[in-house]
C-alpha cells in the first residue's frame, strides 16, 4: 500500500458491448418488416419497436416507426455498420411514404 494509505487502481478492461443509435430519416412499416423476416419480432402491445436479432455479427437491433434504430451487443464499430447494413436490406422495401398534399386552390 502507498505511504498515504490510498491504493492506486488501474483496472484492465475489454469492450464487451457497444450501444449505437442511427436514424434512417424515414418512417418504417414495422408490420411489413416483421412479415418479411423471421428474425424480426414486432408485438406493439408489448413494446413499441420491432426487435431484430442478427447472428453474424452478433447484435440486436431495435427498429422504431420513426426510422430510429438502436443497435446493441456488437463489439466493434465495424460490426455495428455490418448489422445496420443488413437491416437496411430488409427495411428498404417497407418504408411508409406520404402523398404530398397539393396546395389549396384560391
Amino acid at each position: 500500500m502507498p505511504k498515504n494509505g490510498k491504493s492506486i487502481l488501474r483496472p484492465e478492461f475489454r469492450v464487451e458491448n457497444i450501444v449505437a443509435s442511427a436514424d434512417l430519416g424515414i418512417d418504417l412499416d414495422l408490420y411489413g418488416i416483421a412479415k418479411a423476416s423471421s428474425d424480426i419480432d414486432y408485438e406493439p402491445e408489448q413494446f413499441p419497436g420491432a426487435i431484430c436479432k442478427i447472428k453474424e455479427p452478433k447484435a440486436a437491433l431495435l427498429l422504431f416507426k420513426n426510422g430510429k434504430i438502436i443497435c446493441t451487443g456488437a463489439k466493434t464499430e465495424a460490426d455495428i455498420r455490418r448489422a445496420i447494413d443488413q437491416i437496411i436490406k430488409i427495411v428498404k422495401n417497407h418504408t411508409i411514404t406520404y402523398k404530398e398534399e397539393k396546395p389549396a386552390k384560391k
